[in-house]
């Protein structure tokens, strides 16, 4: 058990929670939680370190983090302990968590490497209701859906951006190097384990990959004011992407010309725009559920 955190794995792990270019350099990041270990994929773990009271308390239930978990998530968990961990004393887990109530648990987690070719994948079919209440499923064609992030700057945007995405069933995101860095703690707790599962590609040169997602057939809307057609007025039947500026400055010029559409969100009284995260959402669901 670890009990220094002079240790040179734990000053590692402080590292990675505090600096981008740490977690760039060493291509790993950290999550915290029984739930975001748990949903990690197996082979994009490097190494669990769980807390010493944690340890007792799944030791006495027999199982993993949490109350009487059944089947599939039991043999998960017992996987995970299989696989290896290090215990460290509370007080060291302390220093190394990023919450002011720690869960016990985290993981070292490999960064996973994307491509635009992996953005490209169909979207994925939101489940719908009957009108008996059963659940049905769309099952019209379902071409990509694209979130492309220009400078978001807010990491709780970003995290809820990922997590309202993968709701939406979109295909995967494009950021520039200047949007929030997506690995940090604030983010990987905002998006509620969609990290895992949502493709992302962070790229230099943002305009240029606009443009070969055009060639791939992608149309790009963005919520301006110059647009004139209502979000909820406008043909989404094919592949289509959506173009989400800073929280402050909205869209580049130079971003903002790329755009095929200008699209605006109607808005009452003094309000002049939404939330980035809000207005993504609303327009990521409006293309999810499009009904030509």
């Amino acid at each position: 058990m670890i009990t220094s955190s002079s240790n040179q794995q734990i000053r590692r792990i402080q590292q990675l929670q505090k600096t981008s270019k740490t977690r760039q350099r060493q291509r790993v990041f950290v999550v915290e939680g029984p739930r975001m270990v748990l949903e990690a994929p197996e082979e994009w773990l490097e190494k669990i370190y769980v807390s010493e009271s944690f340890l007792l308390s799944a030791r006495e239930k027999k199982h993993g983090g949490g109350p009487k978990e059944a089947g599939q998530e039991k043999d998960r968990w017992q996987r995970l302990w299989d696989c290896g961990y290090e215990e460290v004393s509370d007080s060291v887990f302390q220093a190394i968590s990023d919450t002011r109530t720690p869960q016990g648990i985290l993981a070292v987690v490999r960064i996973p490497r994307y491509t635009l070719a992996d953005l490209l994948s169909p979207r994925k079919k939101c489940i719908l209701y009957t009108d008996t209440g059963q659940p049905g499923q769309n099952t019209k064609a379902a071409p990509p859906l694209l979130l492309v992030l220009d400078t978001v700057q807010d990491p709780g945007n970003l995290g809820t951006m990922l997590r309202t995405g993968e709701g939406a069933g979109i295909s995967g995101i494009l950021m520039n190097r200047t949007t929030a860095d997506i690995f940090s703690p604030k983010v990987i707790r905002s998006t509620m384990g969609s990290i895992f599962r949502v493709p992302f590609v962070i790229t230099e040169d943002l305009p240029g990959d606009i443009q070969k997602l055009r060639q791939q057939g992608i149309r790009f809307y963005a919520a301006h004011l110059k647009g004139k057609e209502s979000y909820n007025a406008v043909d989404y039947s094919g592949g289509c992407g959506f173009l989400i500026g800073n929280e402050g400055n909205g869209l580049s010029q130079e971003i903002a010309s790329l755009a095929d559409t200008y699209v605006r969100i109607p808005m009452a009284g003094q309000v002049e725009s939404l939330n980035a995260a809000m207005a993504a959402g609303l327009l990521m669901y409006e293309a999810a559920l499009f009904e030509p």
